[in-house]
């Protein structure tokens, strides 16, 4: 159903979206998990979500069920690479792990220097 196609899709790339920004497990050196709630580990939601158009074009998949294929798994990988080459293009800087926070774009711009 394509309603529920771009729902997947969407919702793909706002994960994507969230995993470049803000996703990250942080650990103590003794290995407990330092920020084990929601409260620390901060994921986007549909309030985070940039204004998108969903374009769907109707392919058959001889692989598939019934000529399906999926859609959310492609369309969560689009956004990290794209989000730190936007980086790379405004600072000049590449970041070469998420989340990209602006403590690690700015340190890679004063190593820069």
């Amino acid at each position: 159903h394509p309603k529920l196609a771009e729902g997947q899709t969407e919702g793909a790339t706002l994960n994507g979206i969230s995993f470049a920004m803000t996703e990250e497990y942080i650990f103590s050196p003794t290995g407990k998990m330092l920020n084990p709630s929601f409260g620390h580990y901060k994921i986007f939601t549909t309030t985070d979500l940039p204004e998108m158009k969903t374009i769907l074009v109707p392919t058959y998949e001889a692989t598939g069920p019934y000529g399906a294929k999926s859609v959310s798994e492609i369309s969560i990988n689009g956004a990290l690479p794209a989000i730190a080459n936007a980086i790379y293009d405004a600072a000049g800087v590449r970041v070469m792990s998420g989340p990209f926070t602006p403590e690690k774009i700015l340190k890679l711009i004063k190593e820069k220097k």
